[in-house]
């Protein structure tokens, strides 16, 4: 897996502050990305042991970050090797809420056991595909309506997608 940027403090991929992952990949293709140099697998840097070290170390010392998003490309894309930074990052960092941007939907990834687990590991999904003609500059943390900002607990334990309601 490539991580193909790294901001150490944002407010505009989730709620509160937050360090953000931009995990490099993605075949959705999404026309009008924000993005798309992200969409190659190859693009930015190896996410080396002692690069997922150093940033887990970064996100721990933080008092200040509510919690942390992986963005891309598609992270999804990378669910194995999500799957083992957010295990490690939770061990370090239980109180740390977790976001996930992707172009699948909920129901498709919860329809894959790797890309359920990933899901699971995530506290809000934003998902579905970016829509051009859908495109909507008011909206918070997502860039057309079309896209979902879901509550993983409480849809998994609803049985149906709850999503969260930002005032």
């Amino acid at each position: 897996m490539n991580l193909c940027g790294y901001v150490r403090e944002s407010i505009n991929e989730g709620k509160g502050l937050r360090a953000v992952l931009f995990i490099s990949g993605c075949r959705h293709a999404c026309p009008g990305c924000f993005n798309q140099e992200a969409w190659d697998f190859e693009a930015g840097e190896p996410f080396t042991a002692e690069l997922k070290s150093r940033i887990i170390e970064e996100i721990a010392d933080n008092p200040l970050l509510e919690g942390v998003t992986l963005c891309g490309g598609d992270p999804f894309f990378s669910a194995e090797e999500c799957i083992c930074f957010l295990s490690e990052l939770k061990e370090r960092c239980p109180e740390k809420n977790i976001w996930a941007y992707t172009g699948y939907t909920f129901e498709a990834l919860m329809r894959q056991p790797k890309l359920e687990r990933l899901a699971l590991m995530c506290d809000v999904i934003v998902d579905g595909k970016f829509l051009e003609q859908e495109k909507d500059v008011s909206l918070p943390f997502r860039g057309s309506r079309n896209q979902r900002l879901v509550d993983v607990p409480n849809s998994v334990k609803q049985g149906y997608v709850v999503e969260i309601t930002l005032p």
